[in-house]
């Protein structure tokens, strides 16, 4: 099966770019199945059930999130009780929704996890071990395929977790930082990536408008982040070849709003 994964979708360019680009996307390189990091996906913060909806009809399969999941909660609730959605698994139990669903792919079962790191996050439960009681309760079900993503502030508890679960499922790639990284590689055939980076805005800071940050930077003063009502914008996304849980293959695609090509980057392999 061949599945695809894409980063922190920011707002309203994030969501057009997509909806401009991912069914084409989708054709040319015929994709089994497209998971998608949308916490962001509303303004920046958090997820409607209309722009849910949105993205679902792009060409969006599920939707994973992280420590914005929650910012508009009574939809959210509302969409992880209706839609394919997912929150962070390890979030306190007892949390309406879940991180994990298995899903059929041309008569492969296909689990796709949702883990959230502990270094400037929410209160969560332990996601290293929280990880490796998934992995085996789903290795006992029969379940070989298995896509986690990570999303964490920390590069090295997105590194732990790889070092941990390598060779026991398929790919994990990081989320949050909104920053994308250089490290795409296949090991003991498991696909990892550190960071996806954002889809959405890349000519400012993580997606926003610049002048807040900057403020906060240089005064100490916040306020409240803003997407800019014109930008260039960026969609990234992983793809990873997986057969028999194993990655066989992993490539990362770059579509910027001004450039008809695609850049590819091609996984370093052991």
């Amino acid at each position: 099966m061949r599945i695809a994964f894409i980063g922190d979708i920011v707002g309203r360019p994030g969501r057009k770019i997509i909806k401009d680009n991912l069914q084409t996307i989708r054709k040319k390189f015929e994709i089994d199945y497209v998971i998608a990091n949308a916490e962001n996906a509303s303004h920046g913060f958090g997820l409607t059930i209309k722009n849910c909806d949105e993205l679902l009809k792009c060409g969006i399969d599920i939707i994973t999130g992280g420590n914005h999941s929650f910012d508009k909660k009574k939809e959210m609730i509302a969409l992880l009780e209706t839609k394919p959605v997912l929150r962070p698994d390890n979030y306190p139990l007892g949390l309406v929704g879940s991180g994990v669903k298995v899903v059929e792919i041309n008569g492969e079962k296909l689990a796709v996890i949702n883990l959230m790191g502990q270094f400037s996050m929410p209160t969560v439960e332990n996601p290293f071990n929280w990880a490796k009681k998934l992995i085996q309760s789903l290795h006992e079900e029969n379940v070989k395929n298995i896509f986690i993503d990570f999303h964490g502030e920390a590069t090295s508890e997105k590194r732990v977790i790889f070092m941990m679960l390598k060779g026991q499922v398929s790919a994990i790639c990081g989320t949050h930082t909104h920053v994308s990284t250089d490290d795409l590689q296949i090991e003991n055939s498991t696909a990892y990536l550190t960071d996806i980076g954002l889809t959405g805005c890349r000519d400012n800071v993580i997606g926003m408008d610049s002048k807040v940050p900057i403020l906060k930077a240089t005064t100490g003063l916040g306020g409240h982040f803003q997407i800019p009502s014109s930008c260039k914008s960026i969609l990234q996304m992983m793809v990873i070849d997986i057969d028999d849980g194993k990655a066989i293959n992993a490539f990362k695609i770059k579509k910027l709003c001004n450039k008809q090509e695609l850049i590819i980057t091609d996984a370093i392999t052991e």
